[in-house]
């Protein structure tokens, strides 16, 4: 797992690059394609109206003049009739119905645009009403312009030429609007890509930290149980001994021994057992009415004689008015046993608890506070994972699987209660504990 994890990581990484860039590619070739399909369709477009225009205008007509009344002259001379201008036949509003269709017609639809018809003067016939302010515009906008009168197959010049000019504003602003969706998809698959990845990546993470915590608690289970099996052991080779079976006292004590190993590796037992249950299911709790006092007092007596080993200082400021609380008394006093149980296993020399409790109008707040080695920042913000063990530093006597805090969460979560852990460095950890309290007239 050392060695494939950064090479996973390398080759998604250059995987997520390499489609960045052939992304980036793309898009680029896409929009220089659209800018030239949208040009010569708006080339196109130009000349056809022009096209139009003039074919819907008045021909020119031939005519002879006359002399002396039905006779003709027998040198005659040709006259070309001025055609009629395309300001006198259509409208602004007709020639602009005129160029939108065509745009529509070669797929420029959303196209904007601004037009006008100008004579051979350069005087405007007819236009849009925005054609003067976009037409100067030479940075942002694009114009073409589209002769409506051609010069005849002889060159000579068939009336006066008139100019159709399309000005289409803020022409890659356009394209770029008309390719937003397609952007966006782009913007969004990336995205999508990004996240797997970084789920990808998350997942391996966990996954070497899961299998790292398990393979410390099969290292503490294994310890745990090889310390009673080699007690018992040597117990047992001690009965076996002639001198120790005629020793009632040493026989019954070497017999105590292997009683006490037991009820140790069958409390392991169970604690794993527990475990695998809450991972399952959720905790199934006999709610009952509770004395948070009494369990406490409780389970302070159960440890009278680890305490006095230690020469413990406790203290014990139950201050709480009304203490009553609805809780599973089991899984409740388990959870302050595993709190006390805490504050032994990490305590120094005079180790020193202080238990406090105060009450609100709604709550009781338990705290649990000791003198211990502490915690460091990261130990705190993992300290009620399933099988974490806070590093100890030069003190090795510390046992356990690494559940007791996470079997204190679990069951705070199930009382639907809260509770956080303050913690210094070499100067000890405090728990706090926060429980809805029942009526005072249900005492």
């Amino acid at each position: 797992m050392k060695r494939t994890f950064p090479a996973i990581v390398i080759l998604i990484s250059l995987s997520l690059f390499g489609l960045i860039l052939l992304q980036i590619s793309w898009f680029h070739n896409l929009l220089e394609t659209t800018r030239n399909q949208y040009d010569n369709n708006y080339t196109q477009v130009g000349a056809t109206v022009a096209d139009e225009l003039f074919n819907s205008t008045s021909k020119p007509m031939l005519r002879l003049p006359r002399r002396g009344g039905m006779t003709f002259n027998s040198d005659p001379h040709f006259y070309f009739l001025k055609p009629t201008l395309v300001g006198e036949k259509f409208t602004s509003q007709e020639v602009q119905e005129k160029i939108r269709a065509n745009f529509d017609r070669y797929n420029l639809k959303k196209l904007e645009f601004e037009f006008a018809v100008t004579n051979a003067e350069d005087e405007y016939e007819l236009g849009s009403k925005n054609f003067s302010q976009e037409y100067f515009d030479t940075v942002n906008n694009k114009r073409r312009y589209f002769p409506i009168i051609p010069i005849n197959n002889q060159d000579i010049e068939i009336g006066t030429p008139e100019m159709l000019i399309i000005v289409v504003p803020d022409f890659d602003k356009q394209i770029w609007d008309a390719l937003r969706w397609v952007i966006f998809g782009a913007v969004v698959f990336m995205l999508v890509i990004v996240a797997a990845f970084y789920v990808t990546v998350k997942s391996l993470l966990y996954q070497k930290k899961l299998s790292e915590i398990k393979s410390d608690f099969i290292n503490n289970m294994t310890h745990e149980f090889k310390t009673p099996l080699a007690t018992i052991s040597l117990a047992v080779d001690a009965l076996r001994n002639e001198k120790v079976q005629n020793d009632k006292e040493k026989t019954k004590y070497f017999s105590n021994i292997i009683k006490e190993e037991n009820v140790r590796m069958n409390k392991h037992v169970e604690t794993i057992l527990q475990a695998a249950f809450m991972e399952k299911q959720e905790l199934q709790l006999n709610l009952t009415s509770l004395h948070v006092h009494d369990v406490i007092q409780a389970v302070l007596e159960n440890y009278q004689l680890q305490l006095q080993e230690k020469g413990a200082n406790i203290q014990l400021l139950l201050n709480a008015r009304n203490d009553l609380v609805k809780a599973d008394e089991v899984h409740f006093t388990n959870l302050f046993s595993n709190l006390i149980d805490n504050a032994i296993k990490y305590s120094k020399e005079q180790l020193s608890i202080v238990i406090s409790t105060h009450s609100t109008k709604n709550h009781i707040v338990i705290r649990v506070a000791d003198n211990g080695i502490g915690m460091s920042k990261e130990s705190v913000k993992r300290v009620f994972e399933k099988f974490y063990r806070a590093h100890t530093g030069n003190l090795h006597n510390v046992k356990g699987f690494g559940l007791g805090m996470s079997y204190v969460k679990t069951v705070i979560d199930a009382h639907k209660g809260k509770i956080k852990v303050d913690s210094t460095l070499g100067k000890g950890t405090t728990f706090t504990i926060d429980m809805t309290l029942l009526p005072e007239d249900k005492v």
